[in-house]
């Protein structure tokens, strides 16, 4: 099997990149080579030609298992809004108390306003997605304890 070194500059610029356009996952290919950088993932996988298997490159900091208790998920890919238009106050706040199916935030995809309901009640713990910014199906949204 070929070896691989990894560009530990190229790993950085791919993550720089990720970060300013919001994306989740990037890949960069040349010749046989190989390499995929994912934000919000464990790990940085690298890989050589199609019939090699993916090695783990680096690891983050250990984490803990799934999402924290009264994690509200997002169910699809889109933009997220805390309220319902520029300007207007936002649907919670951290600290607010909410009911089951109270609308926590709005997800945008293909143009339709999707509203996010409570699963259950709770208090607000923390707000983990930037007003206006894409999500991704499955990302941590807030946390409702």
């Amino acid at each position: 099997m070929p070896k691989f070194d990894v560009d530990e500059s190229l790993v950085l610029k791919l993550a720089a990149l990720l970060e300013k356009t919001g994306l989740t996952e990037i890949e960069f290919e040349a010749g046989e080579q190989r390499i995929r950088v994912t934000r919000g993932s464990t790990v940085v996988q690298a890989a050589v030609p199609a019939a090699a298997p993916v090695a783990p490159v680096a690891a983050a900091p250990a984490a803990s298992e799934g999402p924290p208790a009264g994690a509200v998920m997002s169910p699809m890919v889109g933009t997220a809004y805390a309220s319902a238009s520029p300007g207007a106050d936002h649907f919670v706040k951290v600290g607010d108390r909410v009911q089951k199916g109270q609308t926590l935030l709005i997800i945008e995809a293909m143009k339709v306003m999707n509203p996010i309901p409570a699963p259950h009640a709770g208090t607000v713990k923390e707000i983990l997605f930037d007003d206006g910014r894409p999500v991704e199906y499955g990302d941590i949204l807030m946390v409702v304890a």
